[in-house]
């Protein structure tokens, strides 16, 4: 039975005999899988039509939720997964990493819809004050490209690739396709067909083609966006692709790369940081096994330390039992397939002409369980290279399974060097307790790591590890990782929108981006706005306060009660060399004031202050001054009802506006409040 690409909203079985797919434990045929036959313009044509527009009418808000009950779907089926994950050769916590990470992936951007507004497009940074007097602003907006995300994986990761990649385009609002890497795209196609059935995402959201793609990228268009993960070889050949470079099409690399783990030299054998540093190399030589773009391939060690960290890791390495994973006490599984047994093997040998293997070996090691001569499976490697600025292999050649190499070094200076001679790396870490060397490495070391993880006994009990992308932080990296970015939180999610520069009046703009812009015209009205529901309320609806006039004895009140008797505010005979001609108001009464003006007393529809976004005091208020409020509804953010008991409400964004006898501002904040909706439905 062959494997079936999902094109166009139908799942189809390519034409031919394709590709034959085996189970990397047993070395017997799972299934085929065949592209032939599928028109990839139809293809990346239905997604810009079909996919594109239904994304796009849906907020930023609604985006999120949809990837939260997709996530709530998924975790339903995950132990479905997990049986098809362990035909790649995974243990049960390798494929934790593949699936629940993946899931986990899908919830992080589902609740990351609370950083952006309840629309379809956004803002990004401040408003630009283009002329004096204010009357002509600037700002960006961002809106979804309307082209299509082609996602190329690689093989280590058949789901957490494809959704750490989706879960961001779908929040944007632009529709993928995916292309997992052959050899294991059995199981993205297990994933990829319970989001089809689930509905839950519209129609040509997403596509799935499970053989070789190769001709797609002859149809990109200006519009789309290309990532890729694998190998940098492959990678320089994609980005090189005339189509790219004709129609301008944004390209994101993510290769691998020959990461570092450093020993620091106060983590001395008896401290708690050396046995994390060899628990941490150990998990990561050997975590899918050794399978992993963020895998340790070079370990770096004072040079004092060499023997005794090749001790230990060659003991526990010792203790790493190999075999199917459905097998009590497995704890290594097999490479995804005998193609990559063969290409680690070459690379292993190729190491060997200049460094030397002190534990493990290509042919003689137990597996458990299974027949080694059947499935794909190796020994941990480990090198130690004596000499790494002589023999340079090891900084060069990368063997994509459980392969590292110990190499030594004298002061701090050479082990940032050494990091830095992998030419760029998705990630590297270092591990020690001495705070002075971890910034002096991290501040060495940075340039050439997309990540670097500091481990010492604080936070090593809690640490997601060396091997851990994480999605509100950046993956990628420079030179040889490809010089690309994903995740990242906002940041990821901002490759796939148009940042567009616009540019107006304050009035203009508000109407455009529905988000008040100082100095734009309010909207008067008779009611006042704490009266009013949360679906009644206006951007730009504005209450106009009555005054109040500062006195002494308003600071020295606020001074015993808030117990803040800064000598600005108390002694006047300390002025002198400051900004102040005489005592002055707190800042904070000025807001508890502007709040004393703007609220509405009894009760109504807003049911909670949910707290303050920003906050300036511009301008010096003394006694005798009389202060007012410009409140203006500036943004109103959408919730859902978490059950049938929750109350209906949304998020309201009001521009507090404190200003004097003169007009100019004293104070300006964004303060939120929690209002409910009339339809409680």
């Amino acid at each position: 039975m062959k494997l079936e690409n999902y094109a166009s909203g139908n799942w189809i079985s390519g034409d031919g005999e394709g590709q034959a797919l085996y189970n990397a434990i047993t070395g017997e045929q799972i299934t085929t899988a065949s592209s032939k036959g599928l028109d990839f313009a139809e293809m990346m044509n239905y997604a810009r039509k079909v996919g594109g527009p239904a994304l796009r009418k849906l907020t930023f808000q609604e985006r999120g939720l949809m990837l939260k009950a997709l996530a709530m779907h998924l975790q339903e089926k995950k132990e479905s997964f997990y049986k098809v994950s362990w035909a790649t050769g995974a243990t049960r916590s390798d494929s934790w990493v593949d699936i629940e990470g993946g899931i986990g992936n899908l919830f992080t951007y589902a609740s990351l819809r609370r950083q952006f507004p309840n629309e379809t497009f956004c803002l990004d940074g401040d408003t630009a004050k283009l002329s004096k007097n204010g009357t002509f602003i600037g700002h960006h907006i961002c809106v979804p490209k309307e082209g299509v995300a082609i996602h190329i994986n690689a093989f280590n990761f058949p789901v957490w690739g494809m959704l750490e990649k989706i879960a961001v385009n779908l929040l944007a609002g632009v529709p993928a396709i995916v292309k997992p890497a052959t050899v294991t795209s059995f199981l993205t196609e297990a994933v990829v067909k319970e989001i089809a059935a689930s509905k839950i995402l519209p129609e040509g959201a997403l596509q799935l083609i499970c053989g070789s793609a190769n001709g797609i990228l002859d149809h990109v268009e200006s519009q789309d966006i290309v990532t890729f993960t694998g190998s940098a070889s492959t990678g320089m050949m994609l980005k090189a692709h005339p189509r790219l470079i004709q129609e301008a099409v944004p390209f994101n690399m993510e290769a691998d790369s020959l990461n570092c783990c450093v020993l620091g030299a106060d983590a001395v054998p008896g401290t708690p940081e050396f046995d994390i540093f060899i628990k941490e190399v150990q998990r990561e030589m050997t975590t899918k096994a050794g399978q992993k773009c963020t895998a340790i391939r070079r370990i770096i060690v004072p040079e004092k330390l060499v023997e005794d960290v090749q001790i230990a890791l060659g003991k526990r390495l010792a203790t790493t039992i190999i075999g199917d994973p459905n097998v009590e006490g497995v704890r290594m599984g097999s490479l995804a397939g005998k193609s990559q047994l063969k290409e680690v093997a070459e690379k292993v040998m190729q190491l060997a002409k200049t460094q030397e293997i002190v534990f493990g070996d290509m042919e003689k090691f137990e597996v458990t369980g299974a027949d080694k001569n059947k499935g794909a499976f190796m020994s941990p490697i480990l090198f130690i290279n004596k000499d790494p600025f002589k023999f340079q292999d090891c900084h060069n050649l990368e063997a994509f399974g459980p392969v590292s190499t110990i190499m030594p070094y004298k002061t701090i200076g050479d082990a940032i060097e050494l990091a830095k001679m992998g030419k760029g790396s998705l990630v590297c870490s270092i591990v020690t307790g001495d705070d002075q060397i971890a910034k002096e490495f991290v501040i060495g070391a940075a340039c050439m790591h997309g990540r670097i993880l500091v481990l010492n006994a604080d936070c090593a009990k809690e640490s997601t590890g060396h091997g851990s992308p994480m999605p509100l932080l950046t993956h990628g990296g420079p030179g040889r990782a490809g010089g690309g970015e994903e995740m990242g939180g906002k940041r990821g999610v901002f490759h796939y929108l148009q940042r567009t520069a616009i540019q107006g009046s304050p009035t203009t703009l508000t109407n455009i981006t529905n988000n008040y812009q100082y100095g734009g015209k309010y909207i008067l009205n008779d009611i006042h706005p704490f009266k009013r529901y949360f679906e009644e309320l206006v951007i730009g609806e504005t209450l106009l306060t009555a005054k109040h006039k500062v006195t002494l004895e308003n600071i020295e009140a606020f001074a015993e009660l808030s117990g803040d008797k800064f000598y600005a505010h108390m002694d006047a005979n300390s002025l002198e060399g400051t900004i102040f001609t005489g005592r002055v108001a707190h800042g904070y009464y000025i807001l508890s004031r502007a709040a004393g003006l703007f609220v509405d007393a009894p009760k109504g529809p807003v049911l909670l202050n949910y707290g303050i976004d920003e906050c300036r005091f511009t301008k010096p208020v003394y006694p005798g001054a009389e202060i007012g409020v410009r409140f203006t509804c500036k943004e109103k953010i959408d919730q859902e009802k978490k059950s049938e008991e929750d109350i209906a409400k949304g998020i309201v964004k009001w521009m507090v506006d404190v200003y004097d006898e003169t007009g100019e501002t004293v104070a300006i904040a964004t303060i939120l409040t929690m209002v409910k909706k009339k339809n409680q439905d």
